[in-house]
């Protein structure tokens, strides 16, 4: 990078802070301010170049991101900050950015539960399908590692005419012979 007042003022303006110049250029931080002067550079305040920073094109990214996250994989704002934001508040402050409005506890959990139920409401649908292609409930409780009970239910709700249970083992009373 070349060490001109003029170029040191171009970085400034495009968002670099003095210690970045600092670093970049060799200079020392004073000298570097010296520059800045000379080349007529009104200086921002470090709120001004938090602020100036906040509005960077990476960051509208990682909003747009959270937003999505938020919006159609109902993520929470914990989640949100997991993924990138740091904390629950620059999480909320991020979606709010991204055009996003944080919803209350009890939305999220209704979200949540709906998106259960769908899911639920589609493996109910495959076990039906498999189960009517011959498959045995054991059979499918051990693919799905579900328990046997947990199929039966699933394939009720999913309106499955049930074969009828086959009885192993010795029968409980002797059979007449005719």
């Amino acid at each position: 990078m070349p060490v001109t007042p003029k170029a040191l003022r171009a970085r400034y303006k495009s968002g670099a802070g003095v210690a970045e110049l600092a670093v970049i250029s060799g200079l020392s931080h004073g000298t570097v301010i010296n520059r800045l002067h000379e080349a007529g550079t009104v200086m921002r305040t470090s709120w001004q170049t938090r602020r100036l920073r906040e509005d960077s094109p990476a960051r509208q990214r990682l909003a747009a991101r959270l937003r999505t996250l938020y919006e159609e994989q109902g993520a929470t704002l914990t989640e949100l900050a997991k993924a990138g934001a740091g904390t629950r508040r620059a999480a909320r402050r991020l979606l709010i950015d991204a055009g996003g409005s944080p919803r209350s506890a009890q939305q999220t959990r209704r979200m949540r539960a709906a998106a259960a139920a769908s899911k639920r409401r589609g493996l109910a649908l495959s076990l039906r399908v498999r189960y009517e292609a011959g498959a045995t409930v054991p059979e499918l409780a051990k693919e799905c590692s579900y328990s046997v009970p947990t199929v039966y239910r699933l394939l009720r709700q999913a309106g499955t005419r049930m074969r009828p249970q086959h009885r192993h083992g010795p029968a409980s009373r002797a059979r007449k012979r005719s």
